[in-house]
Formats: C-alpha cells, structure tokens, sequence
C-alpha cells in the first residue's frame, strides 16, 4: 500500500495489498505470493496450533478464541474462516514480560546505538543539538531500534551473518531518528508540554524551533537513508515519512466524525505507528539478504505489532489514570479522535454520537462520554481487536528458527498485550 495507487485500499479483498511495503507506484507485487499467503492465513486461522507454533506454550499460556462482534476480519491481514486464536494472558499465573529482559540479547547492540545517536544528528548548530539532546536525553524505550537488531540478529543467523552488518546499525538510527522527528512534530500539533516527564522541545525553545528541529532531523535520517545506498530500503524507509502525513491529515479531517469506520481507524493507525515499525523489521531482513518471503513476513510481523500497539495505546487512554498517562484521561476523544474503543460504543449506545457531535459543549459532557464507552464494552472489543493483531504478528515468525532474537520478538508482542491485562 506504499503507493498513490495503493491509498484507495479495499479491505475486503481477499489478498494483501500491504505487502507491497514500500513500494513505488510501478513497483511489482508478488501476487501468487500475496495470494498463498492469505490462504495459508485462512487455514491456519481455523485449525489449532500445536507447540511448534506459540513459543508461549513452554509457558503454559492457555490460548482461547475471541469473536469480535462486527469486527471485519480483512481488515488489513487478508481474508480468514471465522475469529483468529488470540492470546490469552489472564488464564495462567506468570511473570509479566520486562523489556530489559526481551532487549538484553540486544542490549550491546542498543548502547553503541545510544551513543551515536546525538553523535549523527550533526553540530552544526547548537539549537539544534540542544533541541537533540533534550529529547535523546529524555530517554524512552527504543523499542524500533530493538526491533531492528531483533530482527537483523534473528535472520543474519538464517545466512550464516557472524555480526551485525553496518547497515543494520545505521537502520537503527535513521529509525530512531525518524521517530524521534515524528514525536518533536507530534507534541507541537497536540501542544504537549511534557514528554517522558521532561519539557518538549518546543516549550523550550518555541514552536519555530521545533518545527524545524524536526524537519532538520528528518532531512538528516534521509541523508543517511541514501548513503546506505539500497533502493528498496531508501523506498520503503522514504514511504514512512509520507505515511506520517497522511495519517495526521486523516486524523485531523475526521475529528469528531462518529461515521468514521474501523477500516479507516486501522488506516490511520497503520500511517502514524505500524507503518514505521514495519519497515523497521522488514529493512533490517533486506539487509540481512534473506529471502523475500522471509522479508515479507518481517513487514508484515511489524505491522500487525504495530496495529496491536496502537490499539493497546488508544485503550489505556480510557483505563489510565491523568498521572499514568501523563495527560488527561480521555484526551484523544475531548479533542474528537475516535479510536477503536469509540468506534465500538457508537455501535451500542446512540447517545455517545449525540455528545461527541455536540463537541463536548456541555459541563460533564466528556465524563460522560467516556463512562459511556467503558460501560457499554467498548473496550473489550478493542481488547479482542488488538490480540487478534498481535496472534496474527506470532504467526508471522513461524519461519523464523528458534533462538533467543525470535524468543524476543515474540514477547514484544505479549509485552505489548500486558499492559491491557
């Protein structure tokens, strides 16, 4: 979908028109592939999986079948014959997944990473690196970078790759770079003070500043991006920034817009988040120089993790506290983005439409609104919504062999499905 002509999706085709990942307008798509993988989805999707298939099963995780009610199952993953198998984590006792855990197989690989990330932004104005430094400083989790080193690990193994290429390390970077330019526009547009309780660069230093702090910084990842001299990664990487755009235009033209649909939230949410960890995964296989299908399932491993993620995150936006967020509960909703927990309670309860096109107008109104979808299940089929994507990402390491690197990709996913338990 990483094309003009692919913007127009249909999501009730029964292939995968993502797969194309990056691709130009001319660029050719595999269909057979395509193809016989949403097949081979749909059989997989009716049948039960044995050990081979759930790493989680040494854990003795139970796993169950959700029906997501009205829940399209095209929705970008292809066609499947009834509900998916999901992850179940409240059925056993366990220990929850800790990321320095997951990232200790790549925790070398995440400091040199650390200390050049500053290094690459450039000195050439001071602002700038001050602007730099502010939000690297910060810190955060890194989970695109780790992504990348996961994945570069867990197929260099499938060549006979002793290290790391140079490549795979800069991918890292320029990633972390990218994302890190998406948040400094980000907090501009939602006017955040706070990230990772430390000021946002354009509280600090104005909005202009960070405006072009930002650009700065993508320009740069693109500099980068083209010395590494691959085309189907400066493509696929190049596709990311252009996604960001457009899912802020399309988030900033639905506002308050109750007709929006789950095909077009799961848009949205594939331009703004999954479509950066996508290419992550997938750019880091290109370069390990493993088989396209193999790359293919790295995208699509990425982007199913990144949906889930998503959907995780426009969930504890209504179950958080003001002081675990870090901003008000509810806030995506008070300033009229709809997310999955919405879309859901519009179907149920007619009076939610009511107050979100009064545009909250009302004292109360907000409050009021959110107990609405909390009450109505609203959030438990959003929590369906994002362990379907999330099995759907396990399936997508199968061909992977076993090491520690898969082992950590696989509990990125219970990780992520953890914070909704």
């Amino acid at each position: 979908m990483m094309s003009m002509t692919c913007s127009n999706l249909d999501f009730g085709r029964s292939v995968l028109d993502l797969v194309a990942c990056g691709c130009s307008s001319n660029a050719s798509i595999d269909r057979s592939w395509v193809r016989s993988y949403a097949k081979s989805v749909s059989r997989r999707s009716s049948r039960h999986f044995g050990a081979k298939r759930l790493v989680f099963c040494k854990q003795n995780l139970a796993r169950c079948r959700v029906y997501s009610t009205k829940t399209p199952e095209t929705l970008l993953n292809g066609v499947s014959q009834g509900p998916p198998p999901v992850l179940d984590l409240k059925k056993e006792a366990r220990s929850p997944v800790s990321l320095s855990n997951v990232f200790e197989v790549v925790a070398d690989d995440l400091r040199t990473l650390n200390q050049n990330l500053q290094s690459i932004v450039g000195a050439e104005n001071p602002v700038l690196m001050s602007a730099a430094e502010q939000i690297f400083g910060a810190g955060g989790k890194r989970m695109r970078p780790a992504l990348v080193f996961l994945v570069s690990r867990a197929t260099a193994e499938m060549v006979g790759l002793n290290d790391l290429t140079t490549e795979h390390r800069r991918l890292a970077e320029i990633i972390e770079m990218i994302h890190t330019a998406s948040l400094i526009h980000d907090d501009v547009l939602d006017e955040s003070d706070m990230r990772r309780g430390k000021e946002t660069v354009h509280q600090i230093y104005g909005t202009r500043v960070a405006v072009l702090a930002g650009d700065f910084m993508f320009a740069q990842s693109s500099w980068y991006l083209a010395n590494l001299e691959n085309l189907e990664v400066i493509k696929l990487i190049s596709q990311v920034i252009k996604d960001f755009a457009s899912g802020e235009i399309k988030q900033a033209s639905s506002l308050f817009d109750c007709d929006v649909e789950l095909e077009e939230y799961l848009l949205k949410s594939y331009y703004k988040t999954a479509s950066l960890i996508a290419a992550s995964t997938k750019g880091a296989a290109v370069f390990s120089g493993v088989d396209s299908s193999v790359t293919n399932q790295m995208y699509e491993y990425g982007k199913n993790l990144g949906l889930s993620f998503q959907v995780v995150d426009d969930i504890l936006d209504f179950t958080q506290s003001a002081e675990q967020l870090g901003k008000p509960a509810g806030s995506d909703l008070a300033k009229g983005n709809l997310t999955a927990p919405v879309i859901f309670a519009l179907e149920k309860v007619p009076k939610l439409r009511e107050i979100i096109e009064s545009e909250f107008c009302e004292t109360g109104s907000l409050e009021e609104a959110i107990e609405l979808v909390k009450t109505c299940g609203g959030i438990e089929r959003a929590q369906e919504l994002a362990k379907e994507k999330a099995d759907l990402a396990i399936q997508n390491l199968q061909n992977l062999p076993r090491s520690a690197f898969r082992s950590g990709l696989e509990e990125m996913v219970l990780f992520n499905l953890e914070r909704i338990v």
